[in-house]
């Protein structure tokens, strides 16, 4: 089952190069936008800035940017529990492009539908482009999942869109990243050939 990670902490780092470094990136930039409000204020998904500014890095930057400890904490663990088993079946380059895109994906919903004023941080949308893609290959290609894997999926969808309608919540983050996900599927899977399974 992906759920369970059986590596030592330095197989892990060997396994999942992508991961690691994303989880690295996470750390680091919360640090920096902790000690600096300009940087903090650089980095963020501020529509305005994006819209008015054409501060289009924006759309990028913020999916690594963290100010709270548990918005950190949740995010990476998440991306550290739920990444290994696409990282493996995908190779890097199209783990990259599976993340950033959902990430980027979710932050254009959140440019167009909330207000302009919003000021988007987080991975939540990139991560939850990870259960989009799991969500395609439970339906489209459900031999590469087995049954207790499957039945793990539907739930953590189940959950973390039940968990999305909270105060502070971006909802549009999460559902267009699972939107995002779920359009990326076919395109990152279309010549899979891989006998990598969940």
């Amino acid at each position: 089952m992906f759920f369970i990670r059986t590596e030592s902490f330095k197989e892990y780092l060997r396994f999942y190069p992508v991961i690691s470094t994303i989880a690295v990136i996470h750390i680091i930039v919360f640090l920096l936008v902790n000690i600096s409000e300009d940087l903090r204020q650089l980095l963020s998904g501020w529509n305005f800035a994006i819209l008015h500014l054409d501060q289009y890095w924006r759309l990028f930057s913020s999916i690594f940017v963290h100010i709270q400890p548990m918005h950190l904490l949740f995010n990476t663990f998440s991306l550290i529990l739920f990444g290994p088993a696409l990282e493996a079946m995908l190779g890097r380059f199209k783990f990259i492009l599976a993340y950033l895109g959902a990430g980027i994906i979710a932050n254009f919903a959140t440019l167009y539908l909330a207000s302009i004023e919003t000021a988007n941080v987080g991975a939540s949308g990139a991560i939850f482009g990870l259960f989009g893609i799991y969500l395609y290959l439970l339906f489209m290609k459900p031999e590469l999942i087995d049954s207790n894997s499957r039945q793990i999926i539907i739930i953590i969808v189940i959950v973390g869109l039940f968990l999305t309608f909270r105060p502070g919540i971006n909802i549009f983050g999460h559902i267009f990243g699972l939107i995002g996900g779920l359009a990326l599927g076919p395109i990152l899977f279309a010549r899979y050939k891989g006998k990598t399974r969940i």
